[in-house]
């Protein structure tokens, strides 16, 4: 397995796990009758439970066109050092994203977050370099 897929399989492993912080926090802030209820009025819970669920909901939008990326280089046999240093940037920015917001650091989230952003355009520059 390549480094692209390598890191696509870390991506995927990352988004799973962010759903542990926001489910962490429903366990130890609410009843469980809340917890497994349908939450219609829930209890509040602690702003950082609420940045983890809305990194995971980012990363939820971000990752579907990184894995197309991936995949695609991958399937059309163009893979190559500058693919793998862009899915590389790519998970190491999510996860410095993630961990940026649910910790509150706002001014550094951007960053991270345009970090991952050029390591898809890596990805998607060698995928129209070979259609041109």
């Amino acid at each position: 397995m390549n480094t692209d897929l390598t890191m696509l399989a870390a991506s995927t492993l990352l988004t799973g796990l962010l759903v542990l912080p926001k489910g962490l926090a429903l366990w130890t802030y609410w009843p469980v009758v809340e917890v497994l209820g349908n939450r219609e009025n829930p209890p509040p819970l602690p702003p950082w439970a609420w940045r983890a669920d809305r990194a995971h909901r980012n990363m939820l939008e971000n990752f579907p066109h990184f894995a197309v990326l991936v995949l695609v280089v991958n399937a059309a046999g163009l893979a190559n050092p500058k693919t793998a240093v862009g899915a590389t940037v790519f998970f190491w920015a999510r996860l410095a994203h993630a961990i940026i917001y649910i910790a509150g650091i706002w001014r550094l989230r951007a960053i991270a977050y345009f970090a991952g952003v050029a390591g898809e355009l890596l990805i998607l520059f060698r995928l129209l370099s070979a259609m041109l």
